[in-house]
């Protein structure tokens, strides 16, 4: 495969299990546990992210002549548009309708999970452009639609539309601390009329339950045992068929215990809701939530809530929970940009979804404007 550096080979891995574990957190760095060879492999082995599941993981391994490994990134032929959370079914629906095939296509990720962070592992441009040009010429020799890098960070985004990706915009809410000694210290920076409603709802929400916080090893199978059938409730409604497989919790608990943090809200000792997030790089990233029994407000108090309670208590600079979610802002998470690149093989279709990503980015930036104004914060 081409690659613009003689001594360099580019490696296709079909499994995380075929790449060395060190090799691969050197150069993914310990700030983002998604980006992780035990999160990776943790999908790869629990069955959430297999070819069963139209997962088909076609990593990437750039060696230098040593055989050493110098960038990776993780990719996964596709054959549908599910668990990635930037949208392209109306790409797909228009280019099938037009005679084309859009499915298989390449998806450069963390599957099911919309966390921004890089996707090319590789400490100089050079190497990134090798990824780059990689996955485009194995779009073109399997005769696939396109190469998307979803949720990559900015500098990397912008990297890739300087070599024929096209450049998407998107956001999220996420939780910046400004230095806070407390939760009250928070609610202080808010405006009287929010700080109000945030206490009666954190009130009302825990009315008649328990707070347990599990961290690490101190996490049961118990606990997993009750916390699948949360997300299998939230995601059977959300999603209509859950990701992950309860292989998988006990998986990343044994991958990466240092790193996992689970809200428990109990009724006499028993799980009734739960909140789960990783922690990494300064940041607390809410991921999943869910429950068997109704409480007005449960939702926020796990997932936000004690998220920004647990922040200042360990001193970390942010939250990020997750995808969408406008009613976030209310609760002291404000408007962040998210990017993804877009490489199309069709010149015209190329040229069609690069008018519609130009009047997209507008609206983004008009939409994030908007919803600034309305921060709860004081002026």
């Amino acid at each position: 495969m081409p690659d613009g550096r003689e001594a360099a080979v580019v490696h296709i891995k079909p499994r995380m299990a075929e790449i060395d574990a060190a090799a691969w957190d050197a150069l993914a760095g310990d700030t983002n546990p998604f980006l992780s060879f035990g999160f990776l492999s943790a999908l790869e082995e629990s069955g959430s992210a297999v070819p069963e599941t139209g997962w088909l993981p076609r990593h990437l391994v750039l060696e230098d002549s040593a055989g050493a490994a110098i960038a990776a990134a993780p990719l996964y032929m596709k054959s549908h548009s599910l668990g990635e959370y930037v949208f392209d079914h109306g790409w797909a629906q228009a280019y099938e309708q037009a005679g084309g095939r859009y499915y298989p296509k390449l998806q450069c990720c963390v599957p099911f999970t919309p966390v921004p962070g890089p996707r090319l592992l590789a400490c100089d441009a050079e190497s990134e452009a090798i990824l780059a040009a990689a996955m485009i010429e194995i779009a073109r020799r399997d005769d696939l639609s396109s190469v998307h890098v979803t949720f990559a960070d900015q500098a990397q985004a912008e990297f890739l539309a300087g070599r024929g990706f096209l450049l998407r915009a998107g956001y999220q809410f996420h939780w910046t601390n400004r230095g806070y000694g407390s939760f009250a210290d928070f609610l202080a920076d808010l405006s009287s009329r929010k700080r109000k409603s945030i206490r009666k709802e954190r009130e009302q929400a825990m009315a008649g339950l328990q707070l347990r916080v599990a961290m690490g090893r101190d996490i049961r199978e118990a606990d997993w045992d009750a916390f699948f059938d949360f997300y299998m409730e939230t995601g059977s409604r959300k999603w209509g068929r859950p990701y992950l497989t309860r292989p998988f919790f006990s998986l990343l608990q044994a991958a990466m215990p240092e790193r996992v943090v689970l809200f428990l809200a109990e009724r006499g000792g028993s799980p009734v809701a739960g909140a789960l997030n990783l922690m990494g790089g300064g940041t607390l990233y809410g991921r999943y939530w869910g429950a068997v029994e109704r409480h007005p407000f449960l939702h926020f108090e796990l997932c936000y809530y004690q998220a920004i309670e647990f922040a200042i208590a360990h001193k970390l600079a942010r939250v990020e929970a997750g995808a969408q979610g406008e009613h976030k802002i209310q609760r002291g998470y404000l408007p962040q940009p998210t990017w993804s690149a877009h490489y199309i093989a069709n010149g015209g279709f190329r040229r069609a979804v690069a008018d519609f990503l130009a009047h997209e980015r507008r609206a983004v930036a008009s939409e994030m404007a908007m919803l600034a104004e309305t921060s709860p914060f004081k002026s």
